[in-house]
């Protein structure tokens, strides 16, 4: 009981101390562990890759950009809808995240992928005509939001859709509120 009541204190102390430093800090979800932006959450349905995916309403030969993808969760299941005719922007931050999307797509034969390092928001993409760009549960690690929001407005199509996903149980949550007001 006493061991139990320790580890959920020091599971509280570290995101609350993740949760605060982030704030100042670029801190994105470290590449080891991964695993953890892999599962679905079990307490919401909210940000399970299948919900997300089926919202934004993805089509064969559409162009996406996924923002902070991580080990691909998305990228890999909008790769396959999307089909040949299609592309995927996989952009991340960290190299290792990347490394995992390209294993996974390689042993699903994808090549519809395009990788891109670069930190969000330096108005570094040359890319322009996005059918719709994904932020899941990563625009609290992005230290400049208003510049990779005006980034993100200047790559997307006429037509395109931004997509912003938040859950509460993320270090790095925003409110609704809070990305309104940053837009």
């Amino acid at each position: 009981m006493l061991l139990t009541l320790v580890i959920v204190i020091a599971v509280i102390i570290a995101w609350l101390t993740w949760h605060y430093a982030s704030r100042r800090h670029n801190l994105p979800c470290p590449a080891c562990l991964s695993f953890l932006v892999e599962m679905d959450n079990p307490f919401t349905n909210v940000n399970r890759a299948q919900t997300i995916i089926q919202h934004l309403d993805i089509k064969p030969g559409m162009r996406i950009l996924d923002i902070g993808c991580g080990p691909g969760r998305l990228t890999i299941p909008i790769a396959k809808i999307i089909g040949q005719t299609g592309q995927v922007v996989a952009l991340d931050i960290q190299q290792a995240m990347l490394n995992k999307v390209r294993d996974k797509a390689s042993k699903e034969s994808l090549n519809n992928i395009h990788y891109i390092n670069l930190d969000i928001g330096n108005f570094h993409l040359a890319d322009t005509g996005f059918d719709r760009v994904l932020l899941v549960t990563v625009i609290g690690e992005i230290p400049a939001q208003l510049n990779a929001l005006k980034e993100i407005h200047n790559v997307l199509s006429s037509h395109g859709i931004l997509s912003i996903t938040e859950i509460i149980f993320d270090p790095h949550f925003h409110r609704q509120k809070t990305i309104l007001k940053i837009a």
